[in-house]
């Protein structure tokens, strides 16, 4: 593969080599063309405004930023973005990676579909975060140059990619349905599973073990 695309050099050093084919063996071809799209859309918008991410650290971020989607690394029914982020922390830091670095990346991963909040925070945070909704929901993708998104998409194909980034979404949450409370990935599941009932605010908050 080649080291620029769209004018974007990728990092070349021995974990994004690994974690590179780490998400290439464990998750299909979707998540990962996504994925280096979701690294590339993110690099092109915090060159347009005035970010500098580590482009180490924003790669791991979006290399793993739906790893927990298809391969599930705890026990625990949590999250599919904290189960993703766990990973990316521990595979970071087996690697000799600084807490710090391993931090940033995990927060990257964690928030990456929480609205609003990752644009506030560090450069590498944001970044994942404007790549994910540039190749998800098309936000910015006035931005990128009809040349450079040519590029991208040739090197990293997109398929069917509305249908079947879905269908790993269903895939990935019905099984714990619970964890898409208060998250968009609720929308998913009320969309596409007729039996799932939305958790409500409300209803907890009423049900709460208080008088009143």
């Amino acid at each position: 593969m080649a080291d620029i695309i769209a004018g974007v050099e990728l990092p070349r050093t021995s974990a994004v080599a690994q974690a590179t084919e780490f998400i290439r063996e464990t998750t299909n071809p979707m998540i990962f063309h996504h994925s280096r799209r979701v690294f590339l859309f993110g690099s092109l918008h915090a060159q347009r405004l005035g970010l500098r991410p580590d482009p180490e650290l924003l790669y791991m971020s979006s290399i793993f930023h739906d790893a927990g989607l298809l391969a599930p690394f705890s026990n625990t029914r949590q999250r599919f973005e904290l189960d993703g982020a766990d990973h990316a922390r521990a595979f970071l830091l087996e690697r000799g990676f600084s807490r710090h670095a391993a931090e940033v990346v995990w927060t990257a991963v964690a928030l990456h579909t929480t609205p609003e909040i990752p644009s506030r925070m560090g450069s590498e945070v944001a970044a994942t975060n404007y790549g994910v909704l540039t190749d998800a929901i098309g936000w910015g993708l006035d931005d990128v140059a009809d040349d450079r998104l040519e590029e991208i998409v040739t090197a990293h194909p997109r398929g069917d990619f509305k249908k079947e980034f879905l269908e790993a979404f269903v895939e990935g949450l019905k099984d714990r349905p619970e964890t898409t409370y208060g998250t968009v990935n609720a929308d998913v599941l009320e969309h596409f599973v007729p039996a799932f009932q939305r958790p409500s605010m409300v209803e907890r908050v009423q049900n709460a073990p208080w008088p009143k």
